[in-house]
């Protein structure tokens, strides 16, 4: 199927879409694509809608040539979770995928229930996708999946983006809040929980939360599914044992890590807090750091136009 601003994104933003199995249209050609193998020569121009070895793909129509970048969401998050106004700034230089995981969303399968299970769901996706490089941006679990995607194939990763995480438990990094934890488990969050998790509690802040939840709204009242609550436990054994690993370790991966990698965080974040952003970058060969004040976890949204500039600078440079 192929339709326009997909997911909400503004007018003039052709949009393609694709499921794992599913007919695909590459032009005027059709396929089918499993995860084992790869699309019709040529996919990348034109009227095209791109399967996922894990879901669906939304990308612009008439590509520019480089490298995709590929966005992996948060805990509990879909597809239809990206901010439209986020996406639409990104899209305005750049091709973008989104994609939801194994099990979650709008893909088929088991849910996976640890970072590398993520990982390797997403490289399966790329795998089917017949993509040698990519960029990666990865927002909250997503970026610890995408940390272990250049730790499993280092060679198909050209940079990361890593918003609002970490590496892990670092030192003198404060324990989450109960709220958090409380909240993190509840299959139905509120208005208030999502404002309380991802923005600050200042005017600004909570302005910024309910334009978000404002502009993501018209996708999520369409009814599109969701992440189960045996998918959402998974999510939180993956980040529970991903934070519990030794601090050495945590050391010695980042420094395995060679791409250029841009780190950026809200100041003022509840969820991870940024001083995991901060530990991390002094671990990374190659890496830039970026802070938001008066912004929290959900800071990619409320400085949406900003954060995608320093994203579309930071990849085509």
């Amino acid at each position: 199927m192929s339709e326009k601003s997909h997911g909400g994104m503004g007018a003039g933003h052709d949009v393609a879409v694709g499921r794992i199995g599913s007919n695909i249209r590459c032009g005027r050609r059709s396929a089918s694509l499993t995860a084992s193998s790869r699309p019709a020569r040529g996919c990348r121009g034109g009227d095209v809608v791109i399967p996922a070895g894990s879901g669906i793909a939304p990308h612009r129509a008439h590509p520019r040539g480089g490298t995709l970048l590929v966005l992996l969401h948060r805990l509990r998050g879909t597809l239809d979770w990206w901010d439209p106004q986020f996406l639409d700034h990104l899209a305005a230089e750049l091709d973008v995928i989104v994609v939801d995981n194994v099990g979650t969303g709008y893909t088929a399968g088991e849910p996976r229930d640890s970072i590398q299970g993520f990982a390797e769901g997403i490289i399966e996706f790329l795998d089917a996708l017949g993509l040698a490089h990519v960029d990666l941006l990865g927002w909250s679990l997503g970026a610890y999946v995408a940390q272990d995607i250049v730790e499993l194939r280092p060679e198909l990763v050209r940079t990361l983006i890593l918003a609002a995480t970490g590496p892990g438990s670092v030192p003198d990094m404060p324990a989450p809040r109960t709220e958090v934890l409380r909240i993190a488990d509840k299959a139905d969050a509120d208005e208030d929980d999502l404002l309380y998790l991802f923005y600050p509690e200042t005017d600004t802040g909570r302005a910024a939360g309910r334009q978000h939840l404002a502009n993501v709204s018209t996708r999520l009242a369409a009814g599109g599914p969701g992440v189960t609550q045996q998918a959402a436990l998974g999510q939180i054994a993956a980040i529970g044992t991903y934070s519990s690993a030794p601090f050495d370790q945590i050391q010695a991966r980042l420094q395995t890590i060679t791409q250029p990698v841009l780190i950026a965080n809200g100041i003022e974040d509840i969820m991870i807090p940024a001083v995991a952003s901060y530990t991390a970058l002094g671990h990374l060969r190659n890496a830039k750091l970026v802070l938001y004040s008066d912004a929290g976890h959900g800071f990619l949204f409320q400085h949406a136009k900003d954060f995608a500039t320093e994203v579309t600078n930071f990849l085509n440079n």
